[in-house]
């Protein structure tokens, strides 16, 4: 049973990660991900079925697009690869559940957001909004064991079913860092007198929470900072660029942060309780 879900997973991510690369090429330009069928970026000739398999079509045609030879970029094969890699550690640990769905599905949704803003510098609302709300519908069903919100409505009295608790974990998760984040960048702009954080950032952020909690998503962005100011640190020291002229794709290091605390920020959250909270 443990081999027939591993297969599973593994092919679900992959199909997956192929329709993320879709999303990440077409929405930013404002084309259907539906019609018209996959084509060449390069000479814009559609792609037959046979030259469409994830992974494996990248190498049989050599990296190159069968008719105009243009070479294929590196990220439709990472994204694939790394969409299923994520999609089989899933259903490893929780198996073919419900709770392994919801992960499954935050994984594509981070996947598709920290390439599309590493590539495009975009963050499709698609992902971002409608990530969110279907995060929120998920916690009716998956319950966020976050215990903030419990805490919070316990002082006053307030005490509801796990399904109401778990949606105002998820509410209260989405709410507090994605408000924390715009009002740092709505400071930053008045501060330097340009954009900080666009929405977009905002956005993912509420998406994250409506489906990590409060603590998780705290945790998300600390990590994400700092992985974007050691990169950027070390971006600007190889180039010598100028900081103000590096454009930050936050996005990005939000998604690879995400995907570590999704994966295994409860132990750090549930060590830091332990060790500095009791």
């Amino acid at each position: 049973m443990l081999m027939l879900e591993s297969i599973i997973a593994i092919v679900a991510g992959l199909l997956i990660g192929s329709f993320l690369n879709v999303c990440i090429y077409r929405m930013p330009r404002d084309i259907s991900v539906v019609r018209p069928r996959s084509f060449c970026p390069h000479c814009e000739h559609p792609i037959a079925w046979y030259d469409n398999v994830p992974m494996v079509s990248y190498f049989v045609l050599r990296r190159r697009c069968r008719y105009c030879r243009a070479a294929i970029p590196w990220r439709y094969l990472v994204v694939e690869f790394f969409t299923a890699v994520l999609f089989f550690a899933v259903v490893h640990a929780l198996g073919l559940t419900a709770a392994a769905a919801r992960l499954c599905l935050l994984m594509a949704l981070l996947v598709g957001l920290t390439f599309a803003d590493l590539e495009e510098r975009f963050l499709p609302e698609e992902f971002t909004i409608g990530g969110m709300l279907v995060g929120l519908v998920f916690a009716c069903f998956v319950p966020v064991d976050d215990m903030i919100a419990h805490a919070l409505l316990g002082a006053f009295g307030v005490h509801w079913t796990e399904r109401w608790m778990s949606l105002a974990e998820s509410v209260l998760g989405a709410a507090m860092p994605a408000g924390f984040l715009w009002l740092g960048g709505l400071v930053f702009e008045k501060l330097r007198h340009k954009e900080g954080l666009g929405l977009g950032d905002v956005w993912m952020m509420a998406m994250l929470g409506s489906f990590l909690g409060l603590r998780a998503t705290l945790l998300t962005l600390v990590v994400g900072s700092i992985l974007g100011s050691v990169i950027g640190f070390v971006y600007i020291l190889a180039t010598r660029k100028q900081a103000g002229t590096y454009q930050l794709p936050f996005g990005t290091f939000l998604g690879f942060a995400g995907i570590l605390v999704a994966l295994s920020g409860q132990q750090v959250i549930d060590w830091y309780v332990r060790n500095w909270c009791s």
